[in-house]
């Protein structure tokens, strides 16, 4: 697999060419699909290191796209959308976009907003590939496999997205640590964290709720109010 090529999904011809040519010329290749349905048969079939997805598409949205990739794959997405309301970017990232782009939008902003985005997926790799850490972690009736990058609970997957992953794969490396919402934000997006950001409150609550509806009868994090978050202790069951 190519671990520079971009997958721009994006209806407008003028805006796609642009996006495609400028990323060229910045040590990337590019491959275009111009409507939902082609861009479903290249997702399934083939490996990006990063998409760019315009959420109104003929055929099927941006949105249904982001719902079904997130099935079968933790490939990072940043979406561009005209859409400015807040709704519409929480909405986005609960379905598992890692990013948000208004249009209209400058490229360098675009070239820059790649870069962070696959610089956070790249430190997640290295950090389920470091050969100190284990294999597989189980608890309860989860077990996270890190080399296949997934999690099953009672032998069936979880669909989770790569931010999600790691979160989960952090509590189950330190059973017995309380991680406070910048502990998390800052080990697994690797930047700043602010307390008016709302993406993690998004990203734990989305895991939280998967967690819940795949073992309603088991507890796997718990809110330690006033502090942040921990593994749920192992006897601990509704």
């Amino acid at each position: 697999m190519n671990r520079r090529k971009i997958l721009i999904v994006e209806d407008n011809h003028e805006i796609s060419h642009m996006l495609s040519a400028f990323l060229s010329d910045n040590g990337f290749e590019t491959e275009c699909a111009y409507n939902g349905k082609d861009a479903a048969v290249y997702l399934k079939n083939k490996e990006y290191t990063l998409i760019l997805m315009d959420l109104m598409l003929p055929y099927c949205s941006g949105n249904d796209l982001i719902k079904e990739l997130r099935t079968y794959s933790a490939v990072p997405v940043i979406c561009l959308s005209a859409k400015s309301g807040m709704e519409t970017r929480l909405e986005v990232l609960r379905m598992g976009a890692d990013d948000y782009i208004l249009k209209p939008f400058d490229l360098n902003e675009v070239l820059v907003r790649i870069e962070v985005v696959l610089r956070r997926s790249n430190g997640y790799t290295e950090h389920l590939e470091r050969k100190d850490r284990k294999k597989n972690f189980i608890f309860k009736n989860l077990v996270l496999d890190v080399d296949g990058k997934c999690a099953t609970i009672n032998g069936i997957p979880l669909s989770l997205t790569a931010k999600e992953l790691a979160i989960l794969q952090l509590f189950l490396e330190y059973p017995n640590k309380t991680f406070s919402k910048a502990n998390i934000y800052e080990a697994i997006w690797q930047d700043t964290y602010y307390y008016e950001d709302n993406t993690l409150n998004v990203h734990m609550s989305n895991l939280r709720n998967k967690l819940k509806k795949a073992d309603d009868g088991a507890e796997y994090i718990d809110t330690v109010w006033g502090i942040g978050y921990r593994l749920a202790a192992k006897d601990t069951e509704k």
